[in-house]
């Protein structure tokens, strides 16, 4: 499965860390480069996203393993940082003009929680952090696309 990293986890030797591998392998954990379109970095303690803009990053593939490893590394237990579902689009969609997207062409993004991360990043309504995300995800037009 990818995940689209944006932050401290584009640092090979930090994947290496998270992921238990080797240095020299963790250029493999990379599936290429990528821009989150529909959300924006905010710097803050750690980085966060915000709705509206973009943010290049990288994707990495990683097993079930990988993915639990990356939810401790971002607090995803603790409420630092909640894991979301992205449609993933290639150029050449672009070229054929299409905007089909199934559960197949999917994508892990980490959103952090700005209170906790003492950032400004609005999220829009009332609800728990994580249900703002999942609504903004769901009625907008986020995707990652694949760079490369």
């Amino acid at each position: 499965m990818l995940v689209f990293v944006y932050g401290t986890l584009t640092d090979p030797e930090r994947v290496a860390t998270v992921l238990e591998i080797d240095p020299p392998d963790a250029a493999a954990a990379f599936a290429g480069r990528a821009t989150l379109e529909g959300l924006h970095r905010v710097d803050g303690r750690y980085p966060t996203l915000a709705p509206g803009g973009s943010v290049d990053g990288r994707l990495l593939a990683v097993d079930d393993a990988g993915l639990e490893r990356l939810d401790r590394y971002e607090g995803v237990e603790s409420g630092l940082y909640v894991r979301v579902a992205v449609p993933v689009v290639s150029r050449s969609d672009d070229r054929r003009g299409e905007s089909s997207r199934t559960a197949d062409d999917r994508c892990w993004v980490y959103v952090g929680e700005p209170d906790r991360l003492g950032v400004d990043a609005t999220w829009p309504g009332t609800e728990p952090f994580r249900d703002r995300v999942d609504g903004v995800v769901s009625r907008t037009d986020i995707a990652v696309r694949r760079l490369e």
